[in-house]
């Protein structure tokens, strides 16, 4: 052999162990949340089969249910129901939705962040000058999100086959959240080509998957406009109808849709130039110095594009609550026992106007919290992106940046409870649902007390775990509503039910607040966040 054929194979050597090396890197960045990711669809699909053996007890009952499901206000806010006298089928209708949007809320976010985030701060400036091209680096980062996301599509499988649903119905359903998750996933790694900063790139992802949302609601919701349906990856996914035909048709579809995404955002990381876009910024324009004078003003800036953003999303949807209250409750009032099933499936009270506001305002803390969460993770990722070097070094305490960011991100969470409630006292007004003003908006101020737990714990998190803030702080709100949804399902012992906080929110406005546990709820997260900012003065700068 040659000196110059062994140096060929040498560098093709080399060449080959950089590649394995970014899958690695991708490997190493993405492997905490899929796990999270993961465990839950698994958790989430084993739970619903064994909820179908406790609420469905006779076939009148799944009749009942079934009749319930076809009201078109229930289509449209938990999906079109398939096979619901069969324990997989009811699984799906009543997880299908929560875990499609969980696969692609991840897929979409994970891609930016570990892509256009990384370019960004500067971390691929060196990789990017050895042997592997950008395009293979991009691929690599998406095709590691890809495998995680149809490994939780093997575990929705796994959960539904394990706790005895059939093996037909969970692979379709399986494969449509998956296919959900490498959609977004896809969109997220093209927008980060697109766009030359990781926030325009996640807004213009997020805003699809709102759109798409909003498609298959109105589908599932109006017979004349099913066909809306195959505009949105959800809606696509939901035509598969698994345990009630399995069509194979419409995966097909989306199975072809989320190649050409892939294809063409690989193929775009390769024509754009280096911490660039396909749409940069632009450049020369004046310079903003509004809400520049103060670390708390600065928060507030940082703070009113995101919040708009979170505004929109929750407003729409909680205006669409609205409208369809009247419908909802004179169904149910004139049906008493699809109310006792509808309330054996988890949904409470919803017989009157008061009663089914107050079971889905309930629901706002996770949103709300999860907002919260994310504020507080953007802090943690600015300080490892060295971006607070430079403001650090002024006379700027860290104590008195992170007090900033906390309240400027309660204050958020304020605005959007109050988005809410004047969303969905406006869509019962405008069908004449008889909800008051202040009704409305005292049962969307009712879940602060769990934003408050999750700001506690997202600094505690910042203090001592700074890369799991928004896991950590999302853990009272989402963990504490599978907490009490699991609880109630497998009849677990009523103390381990009341570690969720929302086991102590009343059903506010059909019942009164209940101050006592609200204060509680609030000292405990003003507490925690004291504790994590000490925490957080104390240890050493993130560089």
């Amino acid at each position: 052999m040659t000196a110059t054929e062994t140096a060929l194979g040498k560098g093709s050597r080399t060449a080959s162990s950089a590649r394995w090396a970014v899958t690695g890197l991708a490997l190493r960045q993405t492997h905490r949340g899929a796990a999270v990711v993961i465990a839950l669809t698994a958790l989430m699909s084993v739970v619903a089969v064994g909820a179908y053996r406790s609420t469905v007890a006779s076939p009148s009952d799944a009749a009942g249910l079934a009749a319930l499901a076809e009201n078109p206000a229930i289509r449209t806010l938990f999906g079109e129901p398939v096979a619901l006298d069969d324990a997989g089928g009811f699984a799906v209708w009543r997880t299908g939705t929560v875990l499609s949007v969980l696969l692609a809320v991840w897929g979409l976010l994970a891609a930016t962040r570990i892509t256009r985030g990384e370019e960004d701060a500067g971390r691929w400036d060196v990789l990017l000058a050895g042997r592997v091209p950008v395009r293979s680096v991009v691929g690599r980062h998406l095709v590691t999100l890809v495998a995680w996301v149809l490994l939780a599509g093997v575990a929705a499988f796994t959960g539904l086959v394990a706790a005895g649903a059939a093996a037909g119905g969970a692979a379709a359903h399986a494969t449509g959240l998956a296919l959900c998750g490498v959609f977004f996933a896809a969109l997220g790694t093209l927008t980060s080509q697109v766009f030359a900063a990781r926030t325009p790139a996640s807004g213009a992802a997020v805003a699809v998957l709102g759109v798409g949302m909003l498609l298959k609601m109105v589908g599932d919701g109006i017979a004349d406009l099913e066909w809306l349906r195959w505009l949105s990856p959800f809606g696509m996914a939901a035509l598969a109808r698994p345990y009630d035909g399995d069509h194979v048709g419409p995966l097909a579809v989306l199975g072809a849709v989320c190649a050409l995404l892939a294809v063409v955002a690989t193929a775009s990381a390769g024509r754009r130039d280096i911490r660039g876009g396909h749409l940069p910024s632009p450049s020369g324009r004046a310079p903003r110095r509004v809400l520049l004078g103060s670390a708390q003003a600065f928060a507030v800036r940082r703070l009113l594009r995101p919040l708009a953003a979170w505004s929109v999303g929750i407003g729409v949807y909680f205006l669409l609550i609205g409208v369809l209250a009247v419908s909802m409750t004179a169904f149910l009032t004139a049906n008493p026992r699809f109310a006792e099933l509808a309330a054996q499936a988890g949904f409470g009270g919803l017989a009157t106007v008061e009663g089914y506001v107050a079971a889905l305002f309930a629901l706002l803390a996770v949103p709300v919290g999860a907002f919260v969460s994310v504020r507080l993770a953007d802090l943690a990722q600015d300080e490892s992106s060295r971006r607070l070097t430079l403001l650090l070094a002024q006379p700027v305490t860290r104590v008195r940046l992170l007090a900033a960011e906390a309240t400027t991100a309660i204050g958020g969470a304020v605005v959007l409870t109050t988005v809410a409630g004047l969303a969905t006292w406006a869509g019962a007004r405008v069908v004449g649902a008889g909800l008051g003003l202040l009704a409305a908006l005292s049962g969307a101020w009712n879940v602060l007390p769990v934003v408050v737990l999750c700001l506690g714990t997202g600094v505690l998190a910042l203090a001592w775990a700074p890369r799991a803030v928004a896991l950590a702080g999302c853990v009272p709100a989402v963990g504490g509503f599978l907490l009490e949804v699991f609880a109630d399902t497998w009849g677990w012992p009523t103390w381990i039910g009341q570690a969720s906080p929302f086991a102590h929110l009343a059903a506010v406005p059909d019942a009164p607040v209940g101050w006592l546990a609200a204060m509680v709820m609030t000292s405990v997260g003003i507490l925690a966040a004291l504790v994590g900012a000490v925490g957080y003065r104390r240890r050493d700068l993130r560089v």
